[in-house]
């Protein structure tokens, strides 16, 4: 290492600039694919290496040493994928949903569609799928009742968002645990601090909204019973559809290891499936690999012709293709990380950033702003999880910092905050699909915003902040290495 030539501060940023430029006017303006923006980015950074002395090898080992780390938390996503389509082929999570549209009750809709909205994103780990069916269905309802559509669409949002948030389901909580070199349920934990109490406050405000509100007795909207009434021609429900989250919530609570738990759902599930559902193995092992279709169901001699629209939206996802996508985002990503760590940029900013940052608030808050700031400059959650995750790594181990409090903090100040930016693709969205603009959403959309003064509070009082145990601390030199 003495050989090679150093970067002084200019240097050290220069890939990072490149790769958000890139990303601004590529990505935001002309609408390039995300993928080769990276590997340009990637590729700066490798000639940056070249030019200090490290060759190809060194390049390409860095990169590979940083996928290796990455790649069991990588084949949990994997299994992810296959969990949400034989849990639809089993009827799984549709009955969840059933229960949660049929408990609905139209005096209380606000807080009526914050839960039915939680409980679906953590069932299904998808934000976009929850607002944009049980969603559309419950403003539907708010508009029956002459509520506030404002409220009612801060309370989806809020609802759809927490589940993306803190469900073992959701892409980005998966993603937050990877860039964050964190344990998935060890991630999902430490979110509870911040996200609990936003939950908490967010029902608070709805419930009192809600009896403030002139709302009659009114039967529940034809939308909404559409949507049963589908659901009960489709699946035989009964209560043994609810063993495979309960052997997911067994395999965290004795801490098992994840894969063989989530794999053994999926036989679970198809099992099931192919009892109560009356599908076949082959339709089984497909929706494992590929996702669930409605159209299984028409093979099987099933009438879905009265099948409303949106619950075929609702239905048909999943599979372990469907992570795909992410997993190649997360390689192109990784691509351009193990390139900037080679090069020991991150150190280099992080020294500096240390110069200014010196208690855990600040650190926190910094974390906050920074990964706000990327979301809103790159419009992609994925890469606003990434870049302040490989930026701030370091900095949290050198004050002893456990990484789950990364990994709540760029959850907290990206996740829940992309909704909230109205030319993100989630602010889009959300606005399109609910019909309520941005801004006029933005208020009651309490869960989203809660986290961000919560976990301010917390890394400048020291509550909900874990701490490096002795047995996993490194020492000053093993930092240095873990950095670079």
């Amino acid at each position: 290492m003495d050989d090679k030539k150093k970067l002084n501060l200019g240097l050290a940023i220069l890939p990072i600039a490149a790769m958000l430029l890139l990303l601004i006017i590529g990505y935001g303006q002309l609408n390039l694919r995300i993928e080769s923006l990276l590997l340009i980015s990637a590729g700066i950074a490798a000639i940056l290496a070249y030019w200090q002395g490290y060759r190809w090898n060194d390049i390409i080992d860095a990169i590979v040493a940083k996928l290796a780390k990455a790649m069991p938390v990588m084949m949990i996503l994997i299994c992810v994928g296959g969990l949400i389509g034989t849990w639809m082929f089993s009827g799984t999570i549709p009955y969840m949903m059933y229960w949660g549209l049929k408990l609905i009750s139209p005096q209380y809709i606000l807080i009526a569609a914050f839960f039915i909205t939680s409980v679906i994103s953590v069932c299904t780990g998808t934000s976009w799928g929850s607002a944009g069916t049980v969603g559309v269905a419950l403003m539907g309802v708010a508009a029956g009742l002459d509520v506030s559509l404002a409220a009612a669409a801060g309370a989806v949002v809020s609802g759809a968002y927490f589940g993306d948030k803190i469900s073992p389901l959701s892409d980005s909580t998966n993603f937050a645990a990877i860039v964050a070199d964190t344990d998935l349920y060890s991630h999902v934990q430490h979110l509870m601090y911040t996200t609990i109490p936003g939950f908490v406050l967010a029902a608070i405000v709805y419930f009192i909204a809600g009896h403030t509100s002139l709302t009659g007795n009114v039967a529940t909207p034809e939308k909404v019973s559409e949507i049963v009434q589908s659901l009960e021609s489709l699946y035989h429900f009964n209560l043994w559809l609810i063993l495979p989250p309960i052997l997911v919530l067994w395999g965290a609570i004795t801490k098992r290891p994840v894969i063989p738990v989530m794999l053994a759902a999926c036989a679970l599930a198809i099992v099931l499936g192919i009892g109560f559902q009356g599908l076949t193995l082959k339709q089984g092992l497909n929706v494992l690999i590929d996702g669930f279709n409605l159209s299984m169901f028409s093979d099987q001699g099933h009438d879905i012709t009265g099948v409303v629209s949106d619950v075929s939206c609702l239905l048909n996802r999943g599979g372990m293709s469907s992570m795909m996508s992410t997993i190649l985002l997360a390689f192109c990503a990784f691509a351009f990380a193990g390139a900037l760590a080679l090069t020991g940029a991150l150190t280099i900013i992080i020294n500096w950033l240390l110069q200014v940052v010196h208690t855990t608030g600040q650190l926190i808050a910094a974390t906050l702003v920074t990964t706000i700031l990327v979301t809103g400059a790159t419009c992609n959650g994925k890469l606003a999880l990434l870049i302040p995750a490989e930026l701030f790594k370091g900095a949290y181990r050198r004050m002893g910092l456990d990484n789950k409090n990364l990994s709540r903090t760029i959850e907290d100040g990206c996740t829940v905050i992309e909704p909230l930016i109205p030319w993100t693709a989630a602010g889009i969205y959300m606005a399109t699909t609910l019909g309520v603009s941005t801004l006029e959403l933005l208020p009651w959309a309490i869960q989203c915003y809660a986290a961000v003064f919560f976990a301010l509070i917390y890394g400048f009082t020291g509550f909900g902040i874990a701490k490096i145990t002795p047995e996993n601390s490194l020492n000053k030199k093993e930092i240095q290495s873990e950095i670079a």
